[in-house]
């Protein structure tokens, strides 16, 4: 699409793919009309990833010109600086960005492929957010084989070329940066649902990647995610167009970010769908991820991009709310979901994904801690910034946030007036009459309220503002889901988790109450050996371990042993007391599917 009559930019960029081998962006910032003192600054954050990442330490070089001139510019504090002298006049600023950040949230930029998120490359124009923006892209002169792809119009009908080198159009700076690019020898692919179309610009792709099974199944979930949302007379979806950004690494890490209408992903190459291995079969479990991972972000284009925590955003610092259990813990819920309804999980294979949020949220002592809603105010003080400690001290928005979606649905299922489906609807009905209006957690009261016929004010204080345990088993229990219980792992019961390598077993978390933290082990300890414990403690010999589960090679639940571990240069013994056989510490579940004649059940 293109926006011929756009209106001339206040701020325009010109960005060049400079220095590859070096890792580095150059940027021109024009600025049409600057006022006295202008203020430029880059953003500290990126919308949708919590975390204070501190751009600007990655800027070099910054300096301005006025009519061919040098003009001041003053460091007013750590992103930002004012511009002096050039009031009125057009200026040119001009910088240099490294970019050696792989995840979606950064800039990139080497012989392969660049990438960046525009709150890590554009500086902002205080004063000028919400005037018409520009982005001029150049084509590196020694890549041809380059192509471009971006969720922005073009500027005019001809400004840019087939390779999707030019100059877009944007209405505001927000939108600007909503917007990441990327470049390189891309495989594209596209497909229609909901009348719109998405694009596909993957970067990384291997000789044996089946594109054509990655377009047909995620054309899949987007329509199927595009119906769920459907109320009536609003039945398209809220883009005119959609474009998901994939890179594909060796050492593939999944992550994702969300934008107006388009996502940015990374995954591993074991994640892509290969030529005939998966053809005629079920996804392989890698493959599924980066299919949860198409899901979960699209599915933000309505619940985080639309139906917004903030009204507008503040880049210069934290932007603080207690709702991420429902932004991000319901899109993880519904991202289960729609793969089930799109048919690309069976009844067992989504409740299998459901328990991997359950056992992460027992692992989790800072459950009983810490609420979900409070978790979701600290997620720019915990969650991004996980140690040692973390599993004690707070619990994780996103799993316990789609249990209490699961609980919500569950009840309102059983009680037979509707649906969380049909809440969700209603906010996003409330959404297209106020559509600047932030969502407030008494909005989602309302909309629980109209689905389910009562008030879940009760509900939502013990499960979201609470540290009681949810009731999910027997939520699930009424729907015909069962629980068969099996002997866990040496870790669960204990309490720990471990680094084991070149046959060291480390320390790396104890569980607070756990049988670990009772016998003092601690972050770091490396086990080395176990002694069955006598009254001669100390007397006897000890059984080296070189895995963790080697320890029931030597002792029997309910036992007491003795732990030699290594500890800052010493040598240490500690009582370990086994827990006994048939206790909660010594077992998993195993969620087992309702017989086929039950219906009205999440999966279903």
């Amino acid at each position: 699409m293109t926006n011929a009559a756009a209106p001339s930019p206040a701020v325009r960029y010109v960005v060049r793919a400079a220095i590859p081998a070096a890792h580095r962006w150059q940027v021109e910032m024009h600025i049409a009309q600057p006022h006295a003192g202008q203020r430029v600054s880059l953003p500290v954050w990126a919308p949708g990833s919590y975390l204070v990442r501190e751009f600007s330490r990655f800027l070099d070089g910054l300096h301005a010109e006025c009519d061919g001139k040098p003009c001041a510019l003053e460091r007013v504090n750590k992103n930002t600086w004012a511009l002096h002298g050039a009031a009125g006049q057009p200026v040119v600023l001009r910088y240099e960005v490294y970019a050696f950040d792989a995840s979606p949230r950064g800039a990139w930029l080497d012989a392969e492929r660049g990438f960046f998120s525009g709150t890590a490359l554009l500086l902002r124009a205080h004063g000028a957010d919400e005037l018409p923006h520009a982005l001029e892209v150049l084509a590196p002169p020694e890549a041809p084989d380059w192509s471009a792809a971006v969720a922005l119009e073009a500027a005019t009908a001809d400004s840019v070329d087939a390779r999707g080198f030019g100059t877009y159009g944007a209405p505001s700076y927000e939108a600007l940066v909503d917007a990441p690019l990327v470049m390189g020898r891309l495989w594209q692919g596209s497909f229609e649902a909901g009348g719109v179309t998405h694009r596909f610009a993957i970067t990384g792709a291997t000789p044996a990647f089946d594109g054509a099974r990655l377009l047909r199944d995620a054309q899949t979930i987007c329509q199927t995610a595009i119906a769920m949302w459907q109320t009536p007379g609003n039945s398209a979806p809220p883009f005119s167009s959609y474009l998901f950004i994939l890179h594909v690494g060796g050492d593939g890490g999944l992550g994702g970010l969300e934008h107006a209408n388009c996502c940015a992903l990374g995954c591993g190459r074991q994640n892509l769908p290969r030529l005939h291995a998966e053809a005629e079969h079920a996804p392989s479990e890698g493959y599924l991820r980066l299919l949860g991972l198409i899901s979960h972000e699209y599915f933000h284009a309505w619940c985080v991009k639309r139906l917004r925590p903030f009204e507008e955003y503040d880049f210069e610092c934290e932007n603080l709310t207690e709702l991420l259990w429902f932004f991000e813990g319901f899109t993880t819920y519904y991202e289960d979901i729609v793969l089930r309804r799109a048919g690309l999980l069976s009844d067992a294979g989504y409740l299998q994904r459901l328990l991997q949020h359950i056992e992460h949220l027992q692992r989790s002592p800072g459950r009983l801690r810490q609420s979900v809603a409070q978790a979701s105010y600290d997620a720019w003080l915990r969650f991004y910034r996980p140690d040692e400690n973390t599993p004690n001290s707070t619990v994780n928005y996103y799993a316990k946030g789609a249990l209490v979606a699961l609980c919500l649905d569950l009840t309102l299922r059983a009680e037979g007036r509707g649906t969380l489906d049909d809440a969700m609807r209603a906010l996003w009905q409330r959404h297209t009459v106020a559509p600047d209006v932030a969502l407030r957690e008494a909005d989602i009261t309302v909309a629980l309220a109209q689905a389910g016929g009562r008030s879940f004010e009760k509900e939502l204080a013990a499960w979201v503002h609470g540290t009681d345990e949810l009731p999910v088993e027997s939520l699930l229990a009424g729907c015909g889901v069962r629980v068969r219980r099996h002997a866990a792992s040496v870790a669960q019961a204990l309490g720990v988790a471990v680094r084991e390598e070149g046959g060291c077993v480390t320390v790396s978390k104890v569980l607070d109450g756990s049988a670990a933290a009772r016998a003092g082990l601690q972050a770091g300890d490396e086990w080395l050996a176990v002694q069955q414990a006598e009254d001669n403690e100390g007397v006897g010999d000890f059984w080296r371990i070189r895995q963790l589960k080697e320890v029931m090679l030597y002792a029997h639940p309910g036992q007491r042993v003795l732990a030699l571990v290594a500890r800052d240069g010493r040598l240490c013994h500690l009582l370990l007391t086994l827990p006994p056989a048939g206790s909660p510490q010594t077992q998993r579940w195993e969620l087992v599917p309702p017989p086929p004649d039950v219906g009205d059940w999440p999966g279903a």
